[in-house]
């Protein structure tokens, strides 16, 4: 029994402890620093302080959803650990910069050119953790605790930051997230990082950038997944926007009151996150992650109806759980869509898209809530909500199969390779199975395998679709 709880812990693993460390304590460190903002923030504009934050949130995002797809489609030209140890580096610096802001632009500038650099580092880092984790069970396990790691994050860091403003200015705060940074950094660096296997990407720059979102959109799944991930930002958009309105003004609440609301829908999200693994060991991602779907649905149905305070936790707690049963394993079947090689352009397209699924709904969320009231709004993204669920059911196959018969056409190019499964073929040379660029031809061919989007198969099979 002893061996069977170790095999599936993914702390056994050295280099996903160290990389798991690194994520923890990079995540307080810019739980601090969104404390600390917001106390600049108010230094700066007083009164407009919630706009500032507004603004910077949304360049926050733009930053997400513009450079993750370009960080991911290139990826395949760098190597992995340098680059992640070089984006905490320049987020340490760009963190450091910050208590010497004087006016109101210089915050959105930074903010900006953090958050570029954080869309290049998180999805390339989450593109490396099946790759040190590869067994399924232990990686649905890290992605468990990835999950709580960001929920921790979000429920901890005002104590710690609480806590530290005891002893320090804000400007502390700033500095502990730039040392946290370079922690991240020096746990990189011990990590034993498997060599990945270089490849030549098909096209021209453009192509090779925009690949991991064509290539994110054609998969079936993946299109499921995005979908859910509007529901799911539907759902978060209500309760982060309008919590504090909802709670204040039309209960008369206090602070301590909004705090206990988020706390419910974070708590929600963390027992969901705990007792996920063990369900997908038994069962598939689909109706884990619909029913997820669902229960946000039902509890934005339920708030429409003006609960009091007693009544709004247990819903904040069930959309919450909802909301967990959709993310944590959102990874699994991303990793599940895509060749190793080509992990980092998915990753990428992944996070680009779900961001753009907040840019959204954020917005919507405050304007309707502001329009039409909290319970009006309340009903309607959950009638939303519902939709997605419905059309996500749709275009993700209920029989899912990851081998597909496939037909390859005749072509004719040249790339980088190595001699596999699609690269048979005799030429001069003492290439061997080595890798190689030559121009080579693909014959006309029926097979099957287990099924990708990539360089040599553009569309999926007809075959597999609901």
């Amino acid at each position: 029994m002893e061996q069977a709880i170790d095999y599936v812990n993914p702390l056994r693993n050295k280099n996903f402890r160290n990389l798991f460390t690194a994520q923890v304590i990079a995540l307080v460190g810019t739980g601090l620093s969104t404390v600390a903002l917001t106390l600049l923030a108010y230094d700066l504009a007083g009164g407009n302080a919630a706009a500032v934050l507004g603004t910077a949130l949304a360049f926050k995002m733009l930053a997400y959803v513009v450079f993750a797809p370009i960080v991911g489609g290139l990826a395949h030209r760098f190597p992995r650990k340098p680059f992640l140890i070089m984006m905490d580096v320049i987020r340490a610096v760009v963190v450091l910069s910050m208590p010497f802001v004087t006016e109101i632009w210089q915050i959105f500038v930074l903010i900006f050119v953090l958050n570029l650099f954080s869309a290049g580092f998180k999805p390339v880092f989450a593109a490396t953790i099946p790759d040190i984790v590869p067994d399924e069970r232990q990686y649905t396990r890290a992605l468990s605790m990835s999950r709580l790691a960001y929920d921790l994050e979000n429920l901890l860091s005002p104590l710690f930051a609480g806590l530290a403003l005891l002893f320090m200015t804000y400007t502390g705060l700033f500095i502990s997230n730039s040392v946290a940074f370079l922690i991240s950094a020096a746990l990189i660096i011990v990590t034993v990082f498997p060599e990945s296997r270089k490849i030549e990407r098909i096209g021209t720059i453009f192509e090779q950038i925009t690949f991991g979102l064509r290539a994110y959109m054609r998969t079936p799944r993946l299109r499921g997944l995005v979908t859910l991930y509007l529901a799911v930002s539907a759902a978060s958009a209500m309760i982060i926007v309008n919590t504090v309105v909802y709670v204040r003004e039309t209960l008369g609440g206090s602070e301590s009151d909004v705090a206990m609301a988020l706390a419910a829908a974070g708590g929600g999200s963390m027992l969901a996150a705990l007792g996920l693994p063990k369900i997908l060991d038994r069962v598939p991602d689909r109706p884990v992650m619909l029913l997820g779907g669902v229960l946000m649905a039902i509890g934005l149905g339920m708030m429409s109806s003006g609960p009091a305070f007693s009544a709004m936790l247990p819903i904040w707690f069930v959309v919450g759980f909802g909301w967990s049963l959709v993310q944590t394993p959102a990874g699994r079947v991303v990793n599940r869509s895509a060749s190793p090689s080509d992990r980092p352009a998915y990753f990428s397209a992944q996070f680009a898209l779900s961001h753009a699924c907040w840019l959204i709904f954020y917005p919507v969320a405050g304007q309707l809530g502001t329009r039409i009231g909290i319970e009006t709004t309340a009903l309607i993204l959950g009638v939303a909500i519902l939709v997605f669920v419905i059309v996500a059911a749709a275009v993700w196959p209920r029989i899912d199969q990851e081998t597909l018969e496939h037909a390859h056409e005749k072509v004719t190019h040249e790339h980088l390779h190595a001699h596999g499964e699609h690269h048979e073929h005799a030429h001069d040379g003492a290439e061997g199975d080595e890798s190689h660029s030559h121009p080579h031809e693909h014959p006309e061919l029926l097979h099957t395998h287990q099924f990708v989007i990539d360089d040599h198969h553009a569309i999926w099979p007809d075959s597999s679709t609901p």
